[in-house]
């Protein structure tokens, strides 16, 4: 007879769910499938050899430091450079002090949930939103209260009123979470004037705006819009970043921006999470900035994720049928497609396996279980080639599901 452990899990395990991408991803091995399920860089773009050679670099001007532990603030030289990026880039009126290195932006979601949330509070996210995002804040019991996007991103007019009905029954407002740019899944970027709007009713009810920019260096065209840390004049913005889009998922290294009052705190989060990030790793990406290799790199990986996601923009125009639409992104990884209602992404999904193709069921970025009807789609990690026979195969499958 099997023993049961039920009465070991903590509350909070109990919330938590396992990652329906990286589960898909599990049914997209084989060989054959052309995948635009996971949110993957183009394996093809890591420095490699810039990489081994600041590598060893550091290995060798600084080796046993490199290999020690480090602050929980992260390195400084690492720190100095994304400081001084952010001011000559951003505008930002920013230091040391307003920074601290992450183990990726995944656990700056973490530590804002750890930090912010108690069970029944409410937080305000994208219908539909980063996944990462809902799940970390869900795991410590927030009641997560979806936004619907237009397309200038989350409606003002609806927070407001979602803000004032929260608080009216009675729950605390912890924060807002937005993806500013480039939205994961959407692909929407806000304009400006919407993030003032969103700014304003932050000051009204006096709560942060966690605004996480993993994709804003990746715009392929249009006007870069100011970002809300830029815009926020009373300290309210807290802002994550990661290198995982724009250098190499594999480092694990993110930051978070804000006030003195949330980095002290989230310092005193990430010592109980795990000290502190590699200092070597730091370090190597620090020697990286200092040789000049960051820019280099970077707009390589934009012109390449450019001409894929025009290659599948181009697919999508040749192959889908009536009452399919999808968005154009001006940069990042993702767009968002939109089906007739009676199509369950789900049930579609095994059907588009058969064809070996796969995607992301939308209704998972969803914090309501809405958005049965839509998918996820993946541009940077196919070839233009696959890009354009994936949505073939994908474009057959919703067709015969019709």
């Amino acid at each position: 007879m099997e023993t049961s452990y039920e009465h070991l899990w903590s509350d909070s395990i109990k919330k938590m769910k396992k990652s329906v991408i990286r589960e898909l991803l599990k049914l997209t091995q084989k060989d054959e499938i052309i995948s635009f399920a996971g949110g993957l860089p183009d394996p093809k773009l890591f420095p490699i050899e810039d990489i081994k050679d600041c590598t060893n670099a550091v290995l060798d001007k600084y080796g046993p430091k490199a290999l020690q532990y480090g602050t929980t603030e992260g390195d400084i030289r690492l720190r100095s450079h994304l400081v001084k990026r952010y001011r000559d880039l951003e505008g930002l009126n920013i230091s040391e002090d307003n920074l601290i290195v992450t183990t990726a932006s995944q656990q700056g979601l973490d530590l804002t949930g750890r930090i912010f949330i108690n069970p029944g509070d409410a937080v305000f996210c994208g219908l539909p939103s980063y996944l990462g995002g809902i799940n970390a804040f869900a795991s410590y019991g927030a009641d997560l209260i979806g936004i619907e996007l237009d397309n200038d991103g989350m409606s003002s007019i609806l927070l407001r009123e979602a803000i004032t009905r929260a608080i009216s029954e009675g729950k605390k407002a912890k924060f807002i979470y937005i993806v500013p740019d480039f939205q994961n899944p959407a692909g929407i970027t806000m304009n400006e004037k919407r993030r003032k709007e969103i700014l304003d009713i932050a000051y009204e009810f006096n709560i942060p705006i966690i605004e996480d920019t993993p994709y804003r260096e990746v715009r392929f065209n249009g006007t870069p819009q100011p970002m809300f840390q830029k815009l926020d004049t009373r300290g309210l913005v807290i802002t994550l970043g990661t290198f995982s889009k724009v250098l190499a998922p594999g480092f694990r290294i993110g930051w978070v921006i804000g006030h003195q009052r949330w980095v002290e705190k989230y310092v005193t989060g990430k010592q109980i999470a795990d000290l502190c990030s590699s200092a070597l790793i730091q370090m190597t990406i620090a020697e990286y900035f200092e040789r000049n290799l960051y820019d280099k790199n970077l707009k390589v990986i934009i012109e390449k994720y450019r001409e894929k996601r025009d290659a599948m923009l181009l697919a999508l125009e040749k192959y889908m049928p009536d009452g399919v639409t999808w968005t154009t992104p001006d940069g990042g990884l993702f767009l968002f497609l939109y089906m007739p209602d009676i199509i369950d992404s789900e049930k579609l999904f095994l059907k588009a396996i058969e064809k070996n193709v796969a995607f992301v069921v939308g209704h998972v970025f969803y914090c309501n279980n809405a958005g049965k009807n839509t998918m996820r789609l993946n541009f940077s990690f196919a070839t233009l080639e696959e890009n354009d026979e994936g949505i073939r195969r994908l474009s057959e499958s919703i067709k015969e599901f019709l």
